[in-house]
């Protein structure tokens, strides 16, 4: 992916600020298409708040679908190139079969509780930090678990929008 800058994304149209941020929140263009309302845009902070307020805003249906949109962690389905890359990054690509059965089963387990996968923001984790943190999550209340689940999102969403303003200094020059 081609890096630009922030100058470009304020400078851009509805359906070509959607075409270059749609997939910052998984299969979500929405929020991109709703977050474009609020440029200019000061800072890539201030571009990932005003997209995190979108979906705080959303309704729950729609956080939902938002949470449901992503992939299951460890997944050997067809995910996408983002989530392939973040995946790799912890490692969750050389499970052993043991690793791999576990976190199929706390996934599923995790899935049937709340009824949307687990999420983690994995970037500069470990697949025992993953692991880790699935087994407690596990274990919470649903509001607690979707409030957790937002944050994770959020935090991913922030390492993208990162990797796309890469070589700008994340202000409007």
């Amino acid at each position: 992916m081609n890096p630009m800058n922030l100058a470009d994304l304020n400078a851009r149209d509805r359906d070509g600020f959607v075409e270059a941020l749609g997939w910052i929140f998984e299969a979500s263009p929405w929020v991109a298409e709703r977050a474009w309302a609020h440029r200019p845009f000061a800072s890539l902070e201030a571009l990932h708040q005003a997209m995190i307020d979108v979906v705080q805003e959303a309704s729950e249906p729609e956080q939902l679908a938002l949470l449901r949109a992503h992939p299951d962690l460890g997944t050997r389905a067809r995910i996408s190139d983002a989530s392939t890359g973040e995946q790799r990054g912890a490692g969750l690509d050389r499970l052993d079969v043991a690793e791999y059965e576990r976190l199929q089963r706390l996934n599923g387990e995790y899935r049937r509780r709340f009824e949307f996968p687990f999420l983690f923001a994995i970037k500069g984790s470990t697949k025992d930090d993953v692991l880790t943190a699935l087994e407690v999550r596990v274990g919470r209340s649903r509001d607690e678990e979707l409030a957790e689940a937002l944050r994770q999102v959020f935090r991913i969403a922030g390492f993208r929008l990162e990797d796309v303003l890469r070589g700008s200094s994340g202000t409007t020059g």
